[in-house]
Order: structure tokens, then C-alpha cells, then sequence
């Protein structure tokens, strides 16, 4: 009797390594979608510009969990312009909780378009003692949301699809994405390209450093293509501001390819692009978003038609702890934060700026570090990068890993604001912006989790 126990108790621990190493055809991906579009009245951008009052386009969450793993990952994408601190931990506890998963293997990135909302609960918390309920974010509604997004997930589960490769491809986007960074007369830098750019001497300005490839990280059962992930580096807004809930450019080429192919499961994520914008090519008019959605758009099917497949037969994973320096200049101490925070005389957006920033501050000064998770396929890996990171950290992590396809993805947890480079810093960006909570020397430790998560050292 003890031999068939042992002979039992082998046989579960074979079949227990078959489910961890995804042999016999054993991965799986289920995709689920849920609308998050904000309701009349609610602030966008933060409350740095006017608040919604119609609706354009329908705001989505998108996402696939890749199943045959220990423990299932959940990748989502959301058409929000920020999600912050301890609501963006609440997206990634919900989301996890509904896939049977950890949080440290939830990729959740914001897309950026600036007519959505800033989600941040402790900053909203700070802001309704100050007697600012709702300036910055509903509450309510957002959690809401996290139900409805938690519940489509839940639902996707119970039919997910076989898949056996993953394909990777990518494809230049013609006149799209073009530097903050200017060389101004009398040889000045500059960092004066917005993403609607009028004046004549910026436009005509070179591209300066940017990621020129649209890369697709697709997922295959054999040869019919079941899910798609594009990913490009730009500031995905062609013109914002006037109450228009919207997901801009990058959000129609999604769209519009989803139509081509309805069979075919589609997600956009963007890049690094803390410091990379349209500008140089958009002049912020109404007619240029379309122009620019098909541009993506055909970036979008060259790649797709440039993929290459390999059979799935591991999923490794990396989660990187990086913690950040705060910013401490004149106006980001803790002690000039809750005075303007507290100060009527200041505008609402300033107000919800300060609030931000000591949100921020609390979760530093917490000890909770930033998660930089990496999913590793063998030839290919994803990586997500958090808040408005500049683009080189997005060159630098495919320099580290030349013998693969490296996929970046920023706007994770997007606490910090701007991440820029070492150049930048030197240069005098965090001098000059107010969305940035980080103090120079923030690229050391960003470099190091991207080099320990990308396994590249």
C-alpha cells in the first residue's frame, strides 16, 4: 500500500510540473473589457483643465490573463490619465484578487489621454478635509469602476481561449512622436514642445530622441492570432482641454483595428513618454486626430504583418522593488505642500497639485517601494515602468537585452509624475515642471531595477 501512495504522490507532482512549465499545450489567455468613462462634472487632467461635459468617446479597461503559469498575470490597460498611490494599489488588490493572483503580477499602465480622470484616493482624502470633495477625483465612481473592470475579468475566466505562441513584430510610425527637447536660439535648451505645438520655430525644430518603432506583443493558438498588445512611446493627446472626454488618437487606431479584425482581441499601452510628445506634427487642431489615429493605426497593421511566432514554453517573472527619491526643492517640502493645499487664495488645480505631492510623500516616507515587474517569454520580454518616465529608459532597457524584443510599457504607478533622464535633470526639467515629485538622481535607481529586472546584468 505505501508503494501506490508513492507511486500516486509522484504521479501528482509530474502533473503539478506540467502545469508549471506550460508543456502539453497547457497555457490559456482570457480577455475582458469594461467602459470607464467619466461622468459629466468630473474633473480632468487632474483638475488642470475644464471637467467633463460630454463624451466624445467611451472610456475603456482593457486586459488578457495569460493562465498556465504558478499564478496567473494580468495585463490591463486603462484610458485614464493617471492612476496614483494608494488608487493605483486598490486597481492592482482588485484585479489580482479576481484572477486568483498576486498584485506583484498585475501589469496595469494608464494610457495618458489628458481629457480622462487622475485617480488618487489619499490625495482626494486630503483634499475633502480641506473642504475640495470631488476636485480631483469621484471616489465613488471610482470604485465603481475597479467593481465593474474586477467582474468583467471574473467573467472572462470562465472561457479562456488555448494559446500556444506569442508573436512579436514592429513597424516605424511615420511623423507622430517628436521630442520635448528643443535647441533654441542662441544655443538654450528648451523643453517648449507641448503636444499641440504652434509656434513655427519648435515645430520646424529636429525629432530630437524618441523610439521610432510601434512594437505588437501578440498571442497565438497555432496559427489564428487570439490577442494583440501594441506599444509606442508618445503623449497620445492631439488637442484637450475643452470638457471633451476622449480617447484621443492612439484610442481610435485601436478601435478602428479592432473593427478590421473583431476575432482578434486588441490593447494599446504607451511607452516611456514622460518627455515625448505629437508636437511636432500637430498643430492641435481638430482635424489632425484623425490624421494622426491613422498613422498609428498603419504602424499598427505593418507590425502585425511583420510578426514572427514562437512557441510559449515558459513564463518567467521579475518583480523589482525601486524606490525614488522625493522632491525636496523650494515648494515640494511637506510644510509648503499643506499650505498651499490649505490656502483658498490658490487655485483648485494648485490646491490638487499640492495634494498629489503629499500623497506621494506619505507613500515614500511609508517605506512601500514601486513595483518594476517583468514577464520574460524567452525571446521576448514586457516591462513596465512607472508614472511619466522619459523615453531613454525605454532605449536603455532594449540596449540591455539586444539578443531579445524588449517591450516597455510606462504610466504604472504613476505617483512620482515626471521620471526624466540624467540629461534632462542636468538640463533644468525638474526645475521647470511642476508635475514632477522626484529630486535629481532618480535615473540610478531607476536604471538598476530595469538592469535586475530585464535579467541583464
Amino acid at each position: 500500500m505505501n508503494r501506490i501512495w508513492l507511486y500516486v504522490l509522484l504521479l501528482l507532482g509530474f502533473c503539478s510540473l506540467l502545469s508549471f512549465t506550460g508543456w502539453a499545450g497547457d497555457y490559456h489567455l482570457a480577455s475582458f473589457q469594461a467602459e470607464v468613462t467619466a461622468p459629466i462634472g468630473h474633473a480632468l487632467m487632474g483638475g488642470g483643465i475644464a471637467p467633463a461635459s460630454e463624451v466624445v468617446d467611451p472610456l475603456y479597461c482593457k486586459g488578457v490573463v495569460l493562465l498556465g503559469s504558478d499564478k496567473p498575470f494580468v495585463v490591463a490597460s486603462i484610458d485614464w490619465c493617471e492612476i496614483r498611490n494608494a488608487a493605483y494599489d486598490r486597481w492592482r488588490e482588485a484585479l489580482a484578487n479576481a484572477a486568483g493572483t498576486d498584485r506583484e503580477r498585475v501589469f496595469f499602465s494608464c494610457i495618458h489621454q489628458h481629457d480622462t480622470p487622475v485617480a488618487d484616493l489619499e490625495a482626494q482624502r486630503l483634499l475633502d478635509q480641506a473642504g475640495l470633495e470631488q476636485s480631483l477625483c469621484d471616489v465613488a465612481f471610482h470604485e465603481d469602476c475597479v467593481q465593474r473592470v474586477s467582474e468583467a475579468l471574473k467573467a472572462a475566466l470562465k472561457n479562456p481561449m488555448v494559446i500556444t505562441h506569442y508573436g512579436i513584430g514592429q513597424a516605424n510610425v511615420d511623423k507622430v512622436a517628436s521630442n520635448r527637447r528643443v535647441l533654441l536660439p542662441g544655443g538654450k535648451v528648451g523643453f517648449p514642445r507641448n503636444s499641440a505645438t504652434l509656434d513655427p520655430e519648435v515645430r520646424a525644430a529636429d525629432v530630437g530622441t524618441i523610439d521610432p518603432h510601434l512594437k505588437t506583443l501578440s498571442f497565438w493558438n497555432g496559427e489564428k492570432p487570439v490577442a494583440g498588445l501594441s506599444f509606442y512611446a508618445v503623449h497620445p493627446m492631439s488637442y484637450y482641454g475643452k470638457g471633451g472626454v476622449s480617447y484621443d488618437f492612439v484610442g481610435m487606431a485601436r478601435e478602428k483595428l479592432q473593427r478590421e479584425r473583431p476575432e482578434v482581441f486588441q490593447m494599446y499601452l504607451s511607452g516611456c513618454s514622460g518627455d515625448v510628445t505629437a508636437g511636432k506634427f500637430n498643430d492641435g487642431s481638430p482635424e489632425n486626430r484623425p490624421i494622426l489615429a491613422d498613422r498609428i493605426y498603419d504602424a499598427m497593421k505593418k507590425s502585425w504583418n511583420e510578426t514572427k511566432t514562437y512557441p510559449i514554453e515558459s513564463l518567467d517573472f521579475r518583480c523589482v522593488d525601486l524606490k525614488l527619491p522625493v522632491r525636496s526643492s523650494s515648494g515640494f517640502t511637506e510644510e509648503a505642500m499643506t499650505q498651499r493645499l490649505n490656502d483658498p487664495e490658490q487655485t483648485t488645480f494648485q490646491r490638487n497639485l499640492a495634494a498629489m505631492g503629499l500623497a506621494w510623500k506619505k507613500r515614500v516616507d511609508s517605506g512601500q517601494p514601486i513595483d518594476v515587474p517583468c514577464l520574460d517569454f524567452g525571446k521576448a520580454q514586457f516591462l513596465l515602468m512607472p508614472a511619466e518616465s522619459f523615453v531613454q529608459y525605454q532605449l536603455e532597457a532594449q540596449k540591455m537585452r539586444p539578443d531579445s524584443f524588449v517591450v516597455v510599457a510606462g504610466y504604472g504607478e504613476c505617483g512620482p509624475g515626471y521620471i526624466p533622464s540624467f540629461e534632462a535633470t542636468r538640463e533644468g526639467f525638474i526645475d521647470a515642471h511642476i508635475w514632477c515629485w522626484v529630486d535629481p538622481g532618480s535615473d540610478r535607481p531607476m536604471i538598476e531595477a530595469m538592469r535586475e529586472a530585464l535579467d541583464a546584468h
